[in-house]
């Protein structure tokens, strides 16, 4: 069979596509594959459209004849299940086996549901290690957040400017400001909605000045943001900024008490709890199973019938007839033993060396380069008691590499619990399955629409009966719970 390397790093400081081309030339002479092209990609996994990886599937797709791709590790061809939507349906038309040299792994059309299994459980243990590395970003915003820092575009009011050195800073848009505060004081008198509040401001030049018309929503939200009195809002929380503030505290919740006033109390849509509420669609016509309940206790699906003339009757599915195929499979996953688990879940351990390599080196470098800015803070202390360098110049210097010492702390953090938490995961993602039965019966009515959407998808209702097929990794794990033997066949 025809083989083609793949090898891919996200950047030139990772493992070189040398080293992996290496490696797996040695395994392809082993297989007895004929190796047809070699190909080296630098592109992410996790970010755009994977133009790279486009162009291989296409030459997959393209030839007559079955292809081995050939890779180093799972991760090296993906980080999530976008990817294996595509490499799933050339696998099933026999036109691809995949290998993964490092798991011992090869994936074909006649695969077992052991060797899917052990794919999914890879590529969801891959995606996870990313995101625990991503966290490294989301607590360096938030640090700055709390140092009074915005971390996005400056809002209207304000502008963005780069300072020396490439670090960035917000002041005040001479432009713009004024006519932001003018905003506020003539909402502040009671006598505009947001509609002839935004007709004034055209009149006052702020269109041209933004350039663009102000549509309602954004007057809105500059009413609503509580950045031009000095405080940030972010993620529901609201910070101290640095900023010189536009308008007063005083003047904000004037407007706001104002803006409350005009609004109506909200409907409460949906406030009523029902376990398939949103969940479910009809197989015929494709609209939402609206529920609704009889004589103060029985509960009813039926289609809303949005489209007319496709449904041309009114069918009521009681509840507990669409929690009967749910009961079946919950309780199927009950069969697991746990044996099996402890088993995959030390397979999954020994089979990810290249993982733990990657992960060692990585907290070495970020030790290492601690370590040198250690040693520059030590010779720059020395400098200042030299008076070679002013006391201001040495606080600059010293904030500076204490930041960067901040940041290095952080990703080696998250390395280390992203490490902890590989294996901890599988665990988590099989005993979840082996106790969704009890889980699912001891639940209120939220729990058990959130396991309901961890579980299932594509839910549709075929006359009285509800149809669905589960999330993977969890449709090959019922597939192992239903047989006796953890053997398929």
């Amino acid at each position: 069979m025809k083989a083609i390397i793949l090898a891919r790093v996200s950047d030139k400081k990772q493992d070189s596509n040398e080293a992996q081309v290496v490696r797996i030339s040695d395994y392809v002479k082993f297989k007895d594959l004929t190796i047809w092209k070699t190909i080296e990609i630098e592109e992410s996994s996790t970010k755009g459209d994977r133009e790279k990886f486009q162009e291989v599937i296409k030459i997959i797709q393209e030839s007559k004849e079955p292809i081995a791709l050939v890779v180093d590790t799972v991760d090296r061809l993906q980080r999530s299940f976008k990817e294996s939507v595509q490499l799933d349906e050339l696998r099933k038309a026999g036109k691809i086996e995949i290998h993964f040299y490092r798991e011992n792994l090869v994936v074909h059309r006649d695969s077992n549901s052991a060797d899917l299994l052990r794919w999914d459980m890879a590529v969801m243990f891959a995606r996870s290690y990313v995101l625990q590395l991503s966290d490294n970003v989301k607590r360096k915003f938030e640090q700055k957040r709390r140092n009074g820092e915005w971390t996005g575009k400056a809002p209207i009011g304000y502008k963005n400017i780069g300072e020396i050195k490439g670090n960035k800073d917000i002041i005040l848009d001479t432009n713009t400001a004024h006519l932001i505060k003018k905003m506020f004081e003539l909402y502040a008198t009671g006598n505009h909605s947001t509609l002839t509040l935004r007709t004034e401001m055209s009149k006052a030049g702020l269109d041209s000045s933004v350039g663009k018309p102000l549509a309602l929503s954004m007057v809105g939200h500059i009413l609503n943001n509580p950045f031009y009195y000095g405080e940030m809002l972010s993620k529901g929380k609201t910070y101290p900024h640095k900023y010189q503030p536009i308008i007063s505290k005083q003047l904000f919740d004037k407007c706001q008490k104002i803006k409350t006033g005009w609004g109506k109390k909200p409907f409460q849509y949906a406030s009523k709890p029902y376990i398939f509420r949103g969940l479910v669609r009809c197989k015929k016509c494709g609209c939402s199973m609206s529920p609704e309940t009889a004589k103060g206790k029985f509960i009813y699906y039926s289609c809303t019938n949005a489209k007319k003339d496709l449904c041309d009757k009114k069918i009521y599915i009681p509840e507990k007839d669409f929690l009967k195929p749910i009961d079946e499979v919950l309780r199927a996953f009950k069969g697991i033993p746990q044996a099996k688990i402890d088993k995959i879940v030390e397979g999954l351990r020994k089979s990810n060396e290249g993982k733990d390599l990657y992960n060692k080196e990585s907290v070495k470098a970020l030790q290492q380069e601690y370590n040198t800015i250690q040693g520059r803070l030590s010779r720059l202390t020395d400098l200042l008691l030299d008076q070679s360098i002013t006391k201001e110049d040495y606080d600059k210097k010293l904030k500076e590499m204490k930041e960067k010492q901040y940041d290095i702390n952080i990703q080696i953090e998250d390395h280390t619990r992203a490490d902890e938490n590989y294996y901890i995961t599988a665990s988590n993602v099989l005993n979840l399955a082996k106790n969704a039965f009890e889980l699912f019966k001891s639940s209120e009515i939220p729990e058990k629409r959130a396991i309901l959407n961890y579980l299932l998808q594509n839910c549709v209702a075929n006359e009285n009966k509800l149809e669905f097929s589960l999330r993977s990794p969890y449709n090959h794990i019922l597939e192992f719970a239903k047989q006796p033997t953890w053997l398929r066949g």
